[in-house]
């Protein structure tokens, strides 16, 4: 099993997703950013890296929110998804093909991926983040 983190990035009532590239797994569909954990590192690590270098943003992941374990045809992964708070940085595109910062009552308007689904829809009824 693959273990992913993903970063739920909340700032000023919005929260961020990113689109995947062209060429990716599930390409253009919408996402927390993140990705693979390597070596050593413990998810919040992961998290702080990838966002990094997709995103060129710093975080600080704040607590775990939700373990997704999703099948797809050709992996199984365990999707750890981070309450995330923005550091620095406005951001931009590096390893994703656009992100966008939303508020919640967007979060329905996106094709996310199939592992994402399920934070989706917590964080859409969750009263304690995106008022």
């Amino acid at each position: 099993m693959l273990i992913v983190a993903a970063a739920i990035i909340l700032n000023q009532d919005k929260v961020l997703i990113a689109q995947r590239e062209e060429g990716a797994h599930m390409e253009f569909r919408w996402e927390f950013p993140g990705g693979k954990l390597e070596g050593n590192e413990t998810p919040e690590q992961a998290l702080v890296r990838e966002i990094k270098e997709e995103l060129d943003m710093v975080i600080e992941p704040v607590e775990i929110y939700k373990a997704v374990r999703h099948k797809y045809k050709d992996k199984d992964i365990l999707l750890l998804a981070y309450i995330c708070r923005l550091v620095q940085g406005e951001g931009r595109p590096i390893e994703c093909n656009d992100f966008k910062w939303i508020d919640k009552s967007q979060l329905g308007q996106f094709e996310y991926t199939l592992a994402d689904v399920d934070i989706v829809e917590k964080l859409k009824h969750d009263k304690r983040y995106l008022n």
